[in-house]
């Protein structure tokens, strides 16, 4: 199998494997006697997991090297997964959730992905793959949702997990005949900086993710958010002065990077938000709902799964023809048009149907385009790290999208609850296109003007080291 191929189908998995429990929480809640809040740490645990693992596994890979950071977090993933089947198999909640967040680990494997195509991979064929593999983690988290209700429906909770245990050991198989990709570029590990960045993520994910069941007000609420303002002033403080961090805060704050990652807050927040409110839309009892079930739910999704797979692949075209900037700013833009058209009409089948096409052309093209615009920016050493931290920034996102999209729906009370949400979310992703045009029309990163101020010998020398 092709380099690309491998790649692909590690990343397709774990990007499953994140929203697969997404429409089947009440069966989980239900097989293993938990509340609903309870049932929900499922997911929620996941995305913690590879919230710690992602920014981390992305610079130890420009360290260490891609391939054996991949294989470790590939083997994390099986060992989860076959954790979720035990717990699955005996009803037992803390094993289940154990094996979750162990599988949250292999989300690790998003960064080294472009690490690995960028070097392994023609210069010619860099582009598509690198905009299908950044794609992946939106077409992985709609196809996860999309099997989700089907798969607890036929086989409870424990057939939401045995389609992924051979697919993780196809991953972990097929990763141990990446190809070697030269010399890393070695250094020590900043334990601190990483147990510091570790803490700031949990507790910010947990400060969005939880906030509203406990209450924003609530004082654990209000601890958990100053222990993540706490924890990211430390994190910063200490990475500022050690000789080799663990993320360079001066590869971060670069126009070309910033932006990015600051597009792909806001982008993520908007399509995520549209994911999540379209099956709670499609679930609501007949009237201003569908009153559709969890399968037929999952039906309604396949076709925003298809184009994003589709339209993934023309995003390097619109890149060549029209700029670097054009497929990112075209996808906020359909994304805008989706959720003003789910604003105005929401009431049919088909409605739906129109707005999760629309999407699917959405988060394949913006999606696709991230992750080139951040290879762009940086030099091939730094391609781990800056990767990493984009994909967070999509996580960080999602989270906030799901968040806000129920607060709204609850805050707006019934229909009106749904096109505020609907609205809110329109607006965020037109707003992401201004933020695209002031990127540096070039990408403004390694191929521009930064190659030239570190010399031809340094960047000869950062090639060499992959």
């Amino acid at each position: 199998m092709s380099v690309t191929g491998r790649l692909f189908t590690g990343a397709l998995t774990v990007a499953t494997a994140q929203t697969v429990v997404m429409s089947a929480l009440p069966v989980l809640g239900a097989e293993l006697g938990v509340a609903p809040p309870a049932a929900t740490w499922t997911l929620t645990v996941f995305m913690l997991a590879g919230a710690v693992a992602t920014p981390i596994a992305g610079r130890l890979g420009d360290m260490l090297g891609y391939r054996r950071v991949m294989l470790g977090c590939l083997a994390a993933f099986t060992a989860g997964t076959v954790l979720c089947l035990l717990g699955a198999g005996t009803g037992s909640y803390p094993l289940l959730l154990a094996g979750r967040a162990l599988s949250g680990l292999g989300s690790g494997v998003f960064p080294l992905t472009f690490g690995i195509a960028r070097a392994a991979l023609p210069p010619a064929r860099q582009p598509r793959a690198i905009a299908l593999l950044s794609a992946l983690t939106g077409i992985g988290g709609a196809l996860g949702m999309v099997l989700s209700g089907p798969l607890a429906g036929a086989w409870g909770t424990g057939g939401l997990f045995w389609p992924l245990l051979p697919l993780a050991l196809l991953s972990l198989l097929l990763a141990a005949g990446l190809p070697r990709t030269g010399t890393p570029a070695g250094g020590r590990v900043d334990l601190l900086g990483a147990l510091l960045l570790a803490g700031a993520l949990v507790a910010g994910l947990l400060l969005i993710s939880q906030g509203r069941s406990w209450g924003w007000t609530a004082p654990v609420t209000c601890a958990v958010a100053v222990a993540a303002v706490l924890l990211t002033v430390a994190f910063l403080s200490v990475e500022r002065r050690v000789p080799a961090p663990l993320l360079d805060i001066a590869l971060h704050t670069r126009r070309a990077v910033a932006l990015t990652h600051l597009s792909a807050v806001l982008i993520g927040c908007a399509m995520f938000g549209a994911i999540t409110l379209l099956p709670m839309l499609a679930q609501t009892p007949a009237g201003y709902g569908l009153g559709l079930s969890p399968s037929d739910t999952g039906l309604l999704m396949i076709p925003t799964v298809v184009t994003m797979l589709l339209v993934s692949p023309l995003a390097p075209r619109l890149r060549g023809r029209f700029g670097s900037r054009a497929p990112l700013a075209a996808g906020a833009a359909v994304a805008a048009v989706a959720l003003t058209q789910l604003a105005l009409a929401h009431d049919r089948v088909w409605h739906l149907a129109v707005a999760g096409l629309l999407t699917g052309v959405a988060y394949g093209l913006a999606f696709a385009a991230l992750g080139s615009l951040v290879v762009e920016a940086v030099a091939p050493a730094e391609t781990g790290a800056a990767g990493g931290v984009n994909t967070i920034a999509r996580t960080a996102g999602g989270a906030i999208g799901a968040q806000l999209a129920t607060a709204l729906v609850v805050a707006g009370g019934g229909e009106r609850g749904y096109v505020l949400a609907f609205a809110v979310f329109a607006v965020l992703a037109a707003s992401a296109v201004p933020l695209v045009r002031a990127l540096p029309v070039s990408g403004g990163g390694y191929r521009g003007g930064h190659e030239s101020n570190r010399g031809a010998g340094a960047a000869g020398g950062a090639a060499d080291r992959l």
